[in-house]
C-alpha cells in the first residue's frame, strides 16, 4: 500500500469507529500484515504520548482503540455531565478474580472456590460487561461458562490476560502446616508419657 499513509489509515480507522477493532480486521482493509498494523499502530501511540495530547491509542490483546487521555477524565466529566461509576463490591472483585486468573468458569466452581452463591454478583459483572458468557460446559445440565470481555481489560488498564499481576505464593500455608506437623510429632511421646 505505497501511495497510502499506513499510520494514517490506522488512525482513521480507529477515529471512525469509535470502539476497538482487531489487528487482523486493519490488516486486511490496508492490504497489509498484521505484525505492520501492530508496527504502525505502537509508533502512534507512541507519538501521541511524547505530545502529551488529550488522546491516545491503547492495545487490548488482539485489537486497538483511540481513547481520551485518563488525566483528562474529570474535565470529561464535567462536560458530559457523566456520574462516576460506583466502585465494585469487595465480592465483585473477589469473584472477578476467580474468573479472571481461571476462566472459563462455571458458577460452581466460583462458589466453590468462595464458598458462598455468586448468583448475584455473576449477574451484576455482566451487567457491568466485565465478564460474559463465554459457551456452555460438556456435562449434565450443560451449565455456563464464564470468562472477562474486552472491556476488562479496558477497565483495568490490561493489554491482554498475561498482564494479570502473578498470584502470590503459599509459602506462608506451607511452612504452617511443616510447623504444625512438627509440633504433633513431638508431642505425641509427651502424652503416651502423661498416659503411662
Amino acid at each position: 500500500m505505497s501511495d497510502i499513509n499506513i499510520a494514517a489509515a490506522i488512525e482513521a480507522i480507529l477515529f471512525a469507529n469509535g470502539a476497538s477493532v482487531e489487528v487482523s480486521r486493519i490488516a486486511e482493509a490496508l492490504a497489509v500484515s498484521d505484525d505492520e498494523v501492530i508496527r504502525h499502530a505502537e509508533a502512534l501511540t507512541e507519538e501521541y504520548k511524547s505530545a502529551d495530547r488529550g488522546i491516545t491509542i491503547i492495545r487490548l490483546d488482539q485489537a486497538f482503540q483511540m481513547v481520551s487521555n485518563k488525566m483528562y477524565a474529570s474535565q470529561i466529566r464535567t462536560v458530559m455531565d457523566l456520574r462516576r461509576n460506583t466502585p465494585l463490591s469487595q465480592a465483585a472483585l473477589e469473584v472477578l478474580a476467580v474468573v479472571a486468573y481461571n476462566q472459563p468458569v462455571t458458577k460452581a466452581f466460583v462458589e466453590q472456590v468462595r464458598g458462598v452463591d455468586c448468583s448475584g454478583v455473576l449477574g451484576s459483572l455482566t451487567a457491568k460487561n466485565l465478564i460474559e458468557e463465554k459457551g456452555r460446559l460438556e456435562l449434565p445440565g450443560r451449565p455456563l461458562l464464564y470468562g472477562t470481555t474486552e472491556n476488562f481489560l479496558l477497565c483495568f488498564n490490561l493489554q491482554s490476560l498475561d498482564d494479570l499481576p502473578p498470584l502470590p505464593e503459599d509459602d506462608k500455608t506451607d511452612d504452617l502446616e511443616t510447623e504444625t506437623e512438627t509440633s504433633d510429632k513431638t508431642d505425641a511421646p509427651e502424652t503416651e508419657t502423661a498416659m503411662e
